[in-house]
């Protein structure tokens, strides 16, 4: 049968794959151009046999395949994937779920519900907060933040889901300097525009000061002629408002603090959001140093966080949860006819994200949760911090590297970093510093040891080691360590 045999095939090149992360170059061989020229064809007009076509594909492509699993990969934040979300996610394609309706997919359902209460427990957020989960945390931002713009605009008497955003009473959005760019895109895909953040000073290592965030609701309040609190004079209406929070900043791992922003955010009507795509997880921390990174991120109203990062499964996955689940079901349902509801009354899963047709992702986030438990993903979040730790002092104590987010640890005990980021440097007089820190970067990841990923800093460039892979343990950090302090040596001379 030609569908066992294309799978039975697809099995081997998977075996292989999976048995070479261990020592294959990290960094892929072949470029993109490199691929296509492999690839590219007229279409064919006869059908070919999927074996063959298989193999063909693995044989043009593989060259041009990053090992992101690998435990030697530190670039971005990119997590692996654990052993039963890997299965799990194979054989959610198998099944072949829509995981839009209850009816459609009862099992689907049934397994996301479960899977919600849980990522709701690990991260300590409210038990009554409605959960989607989306292709990533870009989504989970348009996703909450949809169900943000719906409520705020709401309290001062207008139904942006019928009549839309033209004659729309403005919404003042206010964010970090430090923000990742997916704010801004989802902010733009909902009607905002970049132009209208309003940005909130940082503290120089990546989290929102607090003061800033006090003086620009003030300035704006002054702008719109209204107070907030009171609804205001002569009938001037409260100012929509939303603040968006941070938990991991993705160079530093900074985390805002969470519990001072939304106490201001809250004095004013905003409604406060936290974009926690992996730092959100050190909840989870079995660290009471960890764990007070974000405290206070339960006051908040709404979170975006990855799966695909920390948690480590399979791309892809992003989970946006709202404590206003009318809120949050109002920006999302979309009722159709043809739906039919599911016998036991059961809230379907597209009422919680802005896809209908989307494969059944939470097979793979049940898998790992379960396969982890609460000990095991304690025990994963700490174990990357810690490595990011032990490679921070170890690159600290390099002739002419600065590890940027590091502050000093108890004596005799190196340096520490906040979460799982290392931002590190080469310094160099005479404003080479730039040019050696790509130019070791570069070498670092041509090399195939180790993948790092390059950055800019408060203007400058800079390099991040990212520990997200469940696999990775002390030796393969070494292994990255001594590869950047080679790359040193040679760039210096």
């Amino acid at each position: 049968m030609a569908l066992r045999a294309a799978l039975r095939g697809a099995t081997r090149h998977a075996d292989a794959w999976l048995a070479s992360l261990a020592h294959r170059p990290v960094r892929p061989g072949l470029s993109a151009a490199e691929v296509l020229a492999r690839l590219d064809g007229p279409f064919p007009a006869a059908p070919s046999d999927p074996v063959a076509v298989i193999d063909a594909l693995v044989e043009a492509v593989g060259g041009g395949l990053t090992a992101t699993g690998s435990p030697r990969f530190f670039g971005y934040v990119v997590g692996g994937t654990l052993p039963a979300a890997l299965a799990a996610d194979l054989l959610a394609v198998v099944w072949d779920q829509n995981a839009a309706l209850a009816s459609l997919s009862p099992a689907a359902s049934a397994v996301e519900q479960i899977a919600g209460r849980w990522v709701r427990q690990a991260l300590g957020l409210p038990a009554t907060a409605s959960v989607g989960f989306t292709t990533g945390t870009q989504m989970a931002h348009v996703t909450a933040l949809a169900a943000a713009r719906h409520r705020v605009l709401a309290e001062v008497g207008w139904d942006v889901g019928a009549d839309g955003l033209t004659g729309a009473p403005p919404v003042r959005v206010l964010a970090g300097a430090d923000r990742h760019t997916t704010v801004d895109a989802a902010l733009r895909l909902l009607g905002f525009g970049s132009r209208g953040i309003h940005t909130v000073a940082g503290d120089g290592r990546g989290r929102m000061c607090p003061d800033a965030l006090r003086a620009t609701l003030a300035a704006t309040d002054t702008q719109t002629g209204t107070d907030t609190l009171t609804g205001g004079t002569g009938g001037a209406r409260r100012v929509p408002t939303i603040v968006i929070a941070q938990a991991g900043e993705i160079n530093t791992g900074a985390v805002d603090p969470l519990g001072q922003i939304c106490a201001l955010g809250h004095a004013h009507g905003a409604w406060v959001h936290v974009d926690g795509a992996f730092g959100l997880w050190a909840a989870t921390s079995g660290s009471a140093h960890r764990r007070a990174l974000v405290e206070g991120a339960a006051d908040a109203d709404s979170w975006a966080t990855d799966g695909h990062k920390w948690l480590n499964v399979p791309y892809d996955c992003g989970i946006a949860i709202v404590a206003d689940r009318a809120a949050h079901r109002r920006a999302m349902v979309a009722p159709a006819d043809y739906f039919p509801p599911d016998p036991s009354g059961a809230l379907d899963p597209v009422d919680w994200t802005p896809e209908f047709s989307r494969r059944a992702r939470t097979f793979a986030v049940y898998a790992a949760l379960r396969s982890l438990g609460q000990d095991g993903l304690r025990d994963l979040v700490d174990r990357c911090c810690e490595l990011a730790g032990h490679a921070a002092s170890r690159l600290a104590g390099l002739p002419g590297v600065r590890v940027l987010n590091a502050t000093p640890g108890p004596a005799g005990h190196g340096v520490v970093v906040p979460l799982n980021q290392v931002l590190l440097r080469v310094e160099a007089p005479g404003g080479e510093g730039d040019r050696l820190t790509r130019a070791v970067t570069a070498a670092v990841t041509a090399g195939g040891d180790a993948y790092l990923t390059g950055t800019v800093w408060q203007g400058r460039a800079a390099m991040r080691l990212s520990v997200s892979n469940w696999s990775t343990t002390r030796a393969e950090v070494d292994l990255a360590v001594d590869v950047i302090a080679a790359a040193v040596g040679a760039a210096r001379r």
